[in-house]
């Protein structure tokens, strides 16, 4: 194929940055959008100029693509899954990625039953700065890592307007900061310093409107002596003109050197022993969401099929995230320790 038609399971508030992001791709082209809300799939489709569908077998068998982006909540993830398997179309899945881990596997299973791959939209691992910081690990210009910690600052979660104006489910998931935002560094991290074997976690609720947690702490044993911190606290903000680009700030402390990333999504490098930091260069183009990281995401996935160059986070790989997570939830219960492997 010289362009992929791409088809968007999806009209909400965040399947809008997929829309936008397969409009842009010179080498994609966006051929349907479908809902359950015919009304919100109506007026996304229009403003792109594409058919509207609120039957998913309708959008498949009409347009025909060569991929399916599933931009909707966990609850309808496999049903959608499991009609493309049977169709043999490939898939891009949002995070979190199904709705229980049972559906994870099974959805795993039809995906390696049918040939086609489900690719996870963990677009976090694409933002620039977290490229352009791989770049400098795997140039050992840190030297030996010690500890990567981000700080989780979004300032989203105050008062008894918190969420509404965007993602107002949020307010009634019983889980929150891990399983839907935390998921992202757990996979960052695992990105940049490999698979998670344990975790510590102290998980709580400071907004009391809410049904989950929106604080804590999540300590995560990496490879090579790595410790990943996750400390994250919804209500509070960090120093940005934008809370949401960077969602808040990291520090990664090696033997030679320690690299910081801010608000603004700027990287500084400082030597160790030294008093002076220097900018490190990442250019990026700051649209749409977080350094433009869904379009990069889709672009990544279209070289794939169109080159066959490699595919980061595969269902089957990202299992080890959510299995992260629960462990999570798990430690905040016991009080203790737990493996990633007894919670797979």
């Amino acid at each position: 194929m010289s362009k992929l038609k791409v088809a968007v399971v999806g009209a909400g508030y965040f399947a809008r940055f997929h829309h936008e992001a397969w409009m842009r791709l010179e080498r994609a082209e966006l051929v349907g959008i479908c809902d359950i809300d015919a009304s919100a799939a109506e007026a996304c489709a229009q403003s792109h100029g594409v058919s509207a569908y609120a039957d998913l077998a309708d959008m498949l068998a009409e347009t025909r693509p060569d991929l399916v982006d599933i931009a909707i909540p966990p609850p309808s993830h496999l049903s959608v899954i499991s009609t493309c398997m049977d169709s043999q179309i490939p898939v891009v899945c949002q995070k979190p990625f199904c709705q229980t881990p049972e559906e994870a596997n099974e959805a795993v299973a039809l995906s390696q039953q049918s040939g086609r791959f489900i690719a996870v939209h963990e677009n976090f691992r694409f933002q620039p700065w977290y490229r352009k910081t791989r770049q400098l690990l795997d140039e050992n210009a840190l030297g030996q890592v010690y500890q990567v910690t981000f700080r989780l600052r979004p300032g989203d979660g105050q008062g008894r307007d918190a969420y509404l104006a965007r993602q107002p489910y949020f307010q009634t998931m019983p889980r929150l900061l891990v399983h839907e935002t935390g998921v992202h560094w757990i996979d960052t991290f695992r990105y940049l310093f490999g698979d998670p074997t344990a975790v510590l976690a102290d998980l709580r609720r400071l907004n009391p409107v809410i049904a989950g947690e929106d604080a804590g702490l999540v300590i995560l044993d990496l490879p090579n002596g790595v410790r990943g911190v996750l400390d994250g606290n919804r209500l509070a903000d960090h120093a940005s003109d934008n809370t949401r680009r960077t969602m808040g700030e990291m520090l990664i402390e090696g033997s030679q050197a320690s690299l910081r990333l801010n608000g603004q999504g700027e990287l500084w490098l400082r030597a160790h022993g030294s008093m002076d930091e220097t900018q490190i260069a990442c250019d990026f183009i700051d649209t749409g969401f977080g350094g433009d990281c869904v379009y990069s995401l889709c672009a990544h996935v279209a070289d794939h099929m169109l080159d066959g160059g490699e595919l980061e986070n595969e269902a089957a790989d990202y299992l080890v995230v959510q299995a992260a997570a629960r462990a999570a939830y798990l430690s905040t219960q016991k009080r203790c320790w737990i493996d990633v492997a007894s919670c797979q």
